[in-house]
This record gives C-alpha cells, sequence and structure tokens, in this order.
C-alpha cells in the first residue's frame, strides 16, 4: 500500500517545514514540497491513499528505549505484558521499544535473550528490539558478549542496586570488555549500601509507611553513584548512558565528567519533568501508584532538568514503563521496600512531552524530535533506518494534531493498569495516524492494525 502524507508540517532535529511524504514497500519513497504536487501524483500512481495532515506535526516514529514488560520482579509480574504494552506504545506514537532482556541467576546471555524474544514472539504491535541486562560476570559470559553483539543486541543494563547489581570491579571489567567489542551499557545509578542502611533505620522506626520511599532514596545516593560509575568509565576509556536521571545533584556530577573528557550519555523520563516528591505524602496507598526508583524528587529538579534538556544536555527521553496495578501495588501496605516498583509511561509520553515541553516554550518541536525519535535511533544502532524522515528510512511516522483539548484518564487508556498516574491532565495534542513501516497502525486515534512489530537487530551507537 501507498499513502501520501499530505499537508502537515515535517519535523527533524534540525528543522521543521512543510513537506508531504510518498510512503511505500515500508520505506519512506520521497519528501517534496506541496508546490510539487503535480509531479508527485504522477509518481504515486493511482493506487496511492491519500492521509491529510493538514495543521499536523508529522515526526519520525518515537523510540521508547527503556520499557519493562512481562518482567518478574517484587514478588509479581508487571501488568503490561508485550502485546498490552506496545499496543499502547503504538497508540501513543512509540513505533519502536528496546525493552531489557535479563540473564537470571545461573542463566548465560544466550538464554536471557532467549527468554525475551520468546515473551515477544508474535505479539509486539510496535518494532522491538533489546538491551542485555548483566548480572552476573564470567569468563563464559564475557565470551557472550561478542555473541549478542553479532545477534543485534549491541547495549547492555547494569544495575548498581537490587538483588540484580554488580560490584564496582565487576561494573568495570564490564566497561573495558564493552569497549572491545563496540558495545555500550546504561547503567541504573543508586547507592545500594546506603539505601539499605536508611531502609533499615526506618523500619527500626516504625516508618513502614510509603513516605519513607524517597527518604531512603534521596538524590544524594543517586548521586555518588553516578559519580563512581563516570570515575569507573573514566579509567575504561569508554562512553555510558545514565538512565532515568531524576536530580540536578546527578546532572551537575554529569557535566564535571564533561569538562574533564568524558563520552557521556543522559536519559530522564516524564515523570522526573512533570511530578515531585510531594505525591508519596498522598493518604493511605495513593502515594504508593507513584513508588518507582529512583523516586520523584523536588520541584526544583524538575526545573533544572527542564533547563538541562533545552541546553542538549539530556540526549533521551523515555518510559521507564513498569506498570503495576493498584492491588499490586497493595503488596507494600505494611512494609515500603515490598511496594512493586514502577509507574506506566508508554501511552502518554509524546502528547505530554509536546503539551508540557513545546507548548511551555521550555523546549521546540525539534528538540522533542531529538529526543524522542533521532538521538535515541542513534545511541541504540538504529540510525538511518528509524529516527528520521528521509528516503529509504523506515516509514515510521508520527501525525500529531496540535491545539487540541484533551484530558488524561484510566478509562481512556490502553496500558494493562487500573490507574493512571497522569490523571486529569489537561493535553494539548492529539497523536492522529501512526505508521509503522509504512503500515497504517493508528488511525484518527484509534488502534487499527496490532502484532505488526518485527525484531529489530542493532548496530553500534553513533551518536
Amino acid at each position: 500500500m501507498k499513502y501520501w502524507i499530505k499537508g502537515g508540517t515535517v519535523v527533524s532535529g534540525s528543522g521543521s517545514f512543510p513537506a508531504d511524504i510518498l510512503v511505500a514497500d515500508g520505506k519512506i519513497k520521497a519528501l517534496k514540497s506541496p508546490g510539487q504536487t503535480g509531479e508527485w501524483k504522477t509518481e504515486a500512481g493511482e493506487d496511492c491513499r491519500t492521509v491529510d495532515a493538514s495543521g499536523c506535526l508529522v515526526f519520525p516514529g518515537f523510540i521508547d528505549a527503556h520499557t519493562h514488560f512481562d518482567l518478574h520482579v517484587a514478588g509479581t509480574v508487571t501488568a503490561d505484558d508485550f502485546a498490552t504494552g506496545t499496543r499502547a506504545a503504538i497508540k501513543g506514537g512509540t513505533t519502536t521499544i528496546v525493552d531489557f532482556a535479563t540473564q537470571y541467576p545461573g542463566e548465560s546471555l544466550a538464554e536471557g535473550l532467549a527468554n525475551w524474544r520468546e515473551k515477544a514472539e508474535g505479539k509486539c504491535s510496535c518494532d522491538y528490539g533489546f538491551h542485555m541486562s548483566i548480572t552476573e560476570w564470567t569468563p563464559q559470559v564475557s565470551r557472550e558478549v561478542q555473541d549478542m553483539m553479532d545477534a543485534g543486541v549491541t547495549s547492555f543494563k547494569l544495575y548498581m542496586t537490587y538483588d540484580t547489581q554488580v560490584d564496582d570491579k565487576t561494573i568495570f571489567q564490564i566497561l573495558r570488555r564493552l569497549k572491545e567489542v563496540g558495545g555500550i551499557t546504561g547503567v541504573h545509578c543508586e547507592n545500594s549500601g546506603l539505601i539499605a542502611a536508611l531502609q533499615e533505620e526506618a523500619k527500626a522506626a516504625g516508618r513502614m509507611g510509603v513516605g519513607s520511599h524517597p527518604v531512603t532514596r534521596p538524590a544524594a545516593a543517586e548521586a555518588e553513584a553516578v559519580g563512581r560509575l563516570l570515575r569507573l568509565a573514566q579509567i575504561a576509556d569508554t562512553p555510558v548512558i545514565v538512565v532515568h536521571l531524576t536530580c540536578r545533584e546527578g546532572m551537575d556530577v554529569i557535566r564535571r565528567a564533561r569538562e574533564r573528557g568524558q563520552k557521556v550519555y543522559a536519559e530522564t523520563c516524564p515523570q522526573y519533568l512533570l511530578m515531585d516528591d510531594s505525591l508519596y505524602a498522598l493518604p493511605g496507598m495513593e502515594g504508593a501508584k507513584y513508588v518507582c526508583a529512583p523516586p520523584l524528587r523536588r520541584p526544583e529538579d524538575e526545573a533544572y532538568l527542564w533547563q538541562a534538556l533545552a541546553e542538549g544536555e539530556i540526549q533521551t527521553i523515555s518510559t521507564d514503563h513498569c506498570s503495576f496495578t493498584t492491588a499490586q501495588k497493595d503488596l507494600g501496605r505494611e512494609d515500603f521496600t515490598k511496594i512493586p516498583g514502577g509507574m506506566p509511561g508508554v501511552e502518554t509520553r509524546g502528547i505530554l512531552l509536546y503539551t508540557y515541553g513545546v507548548e511551555t516554550g521550555r523546549i521546540r518541536p525539534e528538540d522533542m524530535c531529538r529526543l524522542l525519535a533521532e538521538n535515541p535511533a542513534k545511541l541504540y544502532g538504529m540510525f538511518p533506518q528509524k529516527g528520521i524522515l528521509a528516503p529509504g528510512s523506515d516509514g515510521d511516522i508520527v501525525v500529531m494534531r496540535t491545539g487540541v483539548s484533551d484530558v488524561i484518564t484510566a478509562s481512556g487508556q490502553l496500558q494493562n493498569v487500573d490507574y493512571a498516574p497522569f490523571e486529569g491532565w489537561k493535553t494539548t495534542a492529539r497523536v492522529e495516524h501512526v505508521f509503522l513501516r509504512g503500515i497504517l497502525v493508528v488511525q484518527e486515534g484509534r488502534v487499527v492494525r496490532e502484532k505488526q512489530g518485527r525484531y529489530i537487530a542493532r548496530g553500534r551507537y553513533s551518536l
């Protein structure tokens, strides 16, 4: 099927301009100015369908490089699997996700990857790839890193906390190995020992409620771990990614590393830009809905992160989508450390960033394109196949209508949870049409084609 996407404003990382787009055979065939209509019709042919994008912004398909679908964690399983999670993602304009395949204790990396491919196969409504989370490091696992690269898994994940954490020696050895093969790792940065000590203190004092969550995971615990990681990366002489950055202290550590010549990439999430830690003081278990790690921070941190985005110091915005129902959150009613950590977000990222970023003047449409599409495509080895609207690229396209009034509600979402973190928030944009490799999968805001996603074998980072 051929499509002529007509009348929109095409957004790239370097500029915006009026253009019509011809999509055929799963690829973008051409971009032409609206004045070339006659030539366009001849090239498109009689079987080409027209999609009216008048008054809309036309973006490359968004990429969410931080999701957790069908993950066994905290004594339960995330509410969204690859079927429900990617259906919600495509509705929100995300045409590619990169989830975290995990090497569980005793497993090889190959076994971990095979487990996640089985979870996703035939279920995804958007394209998908994987990072590999390394939790055990042996000579055999070190050899397997090259196998992962050959399989198109070119990015990895390390944790400095949780039961999946690796110690400093192991982090350094992994960084050395990734430099050899050309891979890159994203790291969850929190000081595990400090958190454990603060949690013990809170429990000993009988402070078992939701309010103890942010107190026992302070910004200093994040900033210290970021600093430690970056010193290890400095000696290993390799770039790293600090994922879900939340605070000024962490951003300042990254700035200092860059000043001394290091290449450091940073990711943040909508919840850290738009929500603050006052939500943990809500009555009963209401605050549990917002328990994630690292936790929400102060309003001052939100403002600081927005400024860093505007200055280009944060490269990507992902969601860390890790969804649980209110019943699952209630597992921690008597002990805040047992509240499953995470929130849903794949469905609302694009409209939130436009409404509260572009519309408010904090960032420009071009910044939004870089943060949601172009930079993740480059950082995770998918550019120019994805992340750009250019001849030869995949026909992954988001047609976003602006200047419309909507409200986010749990009842209106596809995410498989019974609450919406941004319940009642007003938005001024709507994802109207979405194309996935030239297939119209979202039409007038409704998902019309499901399970069209394919596995993406990725190359090396190029940002």
